[in-house]
């Protein structure tokens, strides 16, 4: 927003005051039934393993998990997998199995709405190919194919790393840190291998394509909140969705540039830039409300609701 004139700021700051926060709200409520659909696909996907944790420990796992990627990258699925360890007896290494077949499957959908969306706009692909959006774009894409020496010695010293250990483990299998890794490791194996276990498979991807119908209508109602964007389709909530999602991927949280991205999304609708902005402020406020409050909230009642369940059990 740098860019931004001054009267421009006052603009988009008039149209976030004065919004109508009623679809902020039901946005947020929609977006906690997709976090609920992630819970019991989670617990669906730690089945197979034995373990059959509650849905609400699962549930406010996946809460805090959200609240702390707001602080540090990844640590929401360490956190969350910490959480069922505690109150659930579940194995760290295990339930991390299936976080990332579960981080796995959301870039597959991701890549899956990215496709839809372009197919339902072909005929914006030319203001698109314009944007400031697509110029970032192709300039992170650049980077990536031209990644410098730095990257291929990383890789190369992996690579060394790799071959070492292989041809070195049988002088170090009786060690306890080999053991220990070993355990580690198969049980990490376990958790990847639950999704082909699975008892409810179509239970599994019903929630799986529920978490992102979700995803989209929490961003589709807000449109709602400001009469400049109140007419938008569908078709253009999903195409707020897959970039904005984006820039909550390159940008922790998307602080920032989640707003910047759906100004410029807008913008090839027809939005105003200032009216792109306020829409842009609207959906981060309301999603990082949503993960803050519910994550605190998650926070104090999980060891709240377990006292309580371990005192009558």
């Amino acid at each position: 927003m740098h860019n931004l004139t001054v009267e421009e700021k006052k603009e988009i700051y008039g149209s976030f005051l004065s919004a109508n926060y009623w679809w902020i709200i039901l946005s947020i409520f929609i977006g906690i039934f997709s976090h609920y659909s992630r819970a019991i696909r989670w617990k669906l996907m730690l089945e197979p393993m034995g373990y059959n944790p509650s849905l609400k420990n699962t549930f406010m796992a996946v809460m805090i998990g959200y609240l702390a990627n707001l602080a540090l990258p990844r640590l929401g699925e360490v956190s969350r997998c910490g959480i069922l360890a505690r109150y659930e007896k579940i194995p760290m290494n295990k339930s991390f199995g299936t976080v990332v077949i579960e981080r796995g499957i959301d870039v597959i959908s991701l890549f899956l709405a990215l496709f839809i969306n372009f197919i339902l706009h072909l005929d914006k692909l030319s203001l698109f190919k314009q944007s400031k959006l697509f110029i970032k774009v192709s300039e992170q894409y650049n980077q990536l194919e031209n990644p410098g020496i730095v990257y291929w010695v990383g890789i190369g010293i992996v690579v060394l790393f790799i071959f070492i250990f292989i041809k070195t483990r049988h002088l170090i299998s009786d060690l306890k840190i080999y053991k220990s890794f070993k355990v580690l490791i198969l049980g990490f194996i376990e958790g990847i291998k639950s999704l082909t276990k699975l008892k409810k498979p179509y239970l599994f991807i019903f929630h799986s394509i529920n978490i992102w119908v979700m995803y989209l209508l929490m961003a589709y109602v807000v449109f709602f909140s400001i009469p400049e964007t109140s007419h938008l389709s569908l078709d253009v909530g999903l195409a707020v969705l897959v970039f904005g999602s984006i820039g909550i991927i390159i940008v922790q949280g998307g602080i920032g540039i989640y707003p910047w991205i759906i100004a410029e999304t807008l913008l090839i609708f027809g939005i105003t830039q200032t009216k792109g902005y306020a829409m842009g402020w609207l959906l981060w406020t309301g999603q990082t409300v949503m993960i803050i409050t519910f994550g605190l909230l998650s926070m104090g009642l999980l060891p709240l609701l377990n006292r309580k369940r371990h005192e009558s059990s």
